[in-house]
């Protein structure tokens, strides 16, 4: 079963009389979606209270969540210190998702660093063995990681790359944001083809079990030469990908992704299209 849900709190949330963060399942459960994206991407400051309450109310209504790890994560860093901090925002980040119930940290693995692609690759690679060493060294080696695709070209995040992450440990599964593809590729994603060939790189490369609940960011996305500019909603015609392909081959291959909607501020609206298609693929 494909889980639908938002990175965050849209802007229909408040529009329909929500307040308080720990009411998001309400509004999920209004909306017909089932997932969450906790954002702690300036920090981890989630308070045991906070997390058991907010854990509680998710359970209550069917809302599995997943939460997104500091944006300051640098697996290639060439100052060692920088580098070897991220394995300590993983670990806050698994410890609060754990506290929550949830079970899956989404991360960016950083740029570059002005380092040749392989030898930044080669970086991170080291890097995500020790986040794996470190998750289990702290009791935490049942939160599964996901490294996410990026939309920057300057950034380590192709699909190769994060799935050459992914072959650190079996456990790791991919992140992939369809829109930071089709941004960093300047508009390669615009058939059920283009989607396909993803899919079934993934197949290739982390098999077929890992690929079939792999999760997802999606939304429209601005770019320039350099990749990602701006996130956009749903009502964009200029920019790319259309999700209705990836609905398409979703249902064909029967596959059970968690795909989190990150438009910008109609994430709930335009999660709801895709969940509303998909549905309408596999009755």
């Amino acid at each position: 079963m494909v889980k639908f849900g938002t990175a965050g709190l849209d802007v229909n949330f408040t529009l329909q009389g929500f307040k308080k963060t720990v009411e998001a399942p309400l509004y999920l459960e209004k909306m017909g979606l089932d997932a969450f994206e906790y954002q702690c991407g300036r920090g981890v400051r989630v308070s045991e209270k906070m997390a058991s309450e907010f854990g509680s109310a998710c359970k209550a209504k069917n809302i599995i969540l997943s939460l997104h790890a500091p944006y300051y994560i640098s697996m290639s860093s060439i100052e060692e210190e920088k580098r070897l901090n991220s394995i300590k925002y993983i670990l806050d980040s698994a410890k609060a998702i754990k506290a929550m119930g949830g079970s899956r940290v989404i991360f960016h693995s950083g740029s570059c660093a002005k380092l040749p692609r392989d030898i930044a690759l080669a970086k991170a690679v080291d890097t995500m063995g020790l986040i794996m060493k470190a998750l289990d060294e702290n009791g935490l080696g049942d939160i599964t990681v996901c490294p996410e695709t990026m939309g920057k070209v300057n950034q380590l995040g192709t699909l190769d790359e994060v799935l050459a992450l992914c072959k650190v440990d079996e456990r790791i599964i991919p992140c992939i944001d369809f829109g930071h593809l089709n941004a960093r590729n300047l508009g390669s994603i615009k058939s059920i083809e283009d989607y396909k060939n993803i899919i079934e790189t993934m197949e290739n490369e982390i098999g077929a079990d890992r690929t079939k609940v792999f999760h997802s960011h999606f939304s429209k996305i601005e770019y320039t030469t350099g990749g990602e500019k701006r996130h956009l909603t749903f009502e964009d015609t200029q920019y790319g990908p259309d999700f209705e392909p990836l609905m398409e081959i979703i249902a064909r291959k029967n596959l059970s992704p968690t795909i989190i909607c990150e438009s910008d501020g109609t994430q709930g609206i335009d999660a709801a299209q895709m969940k509303a298609y998909w549905k309408s693929l596999v009755k």
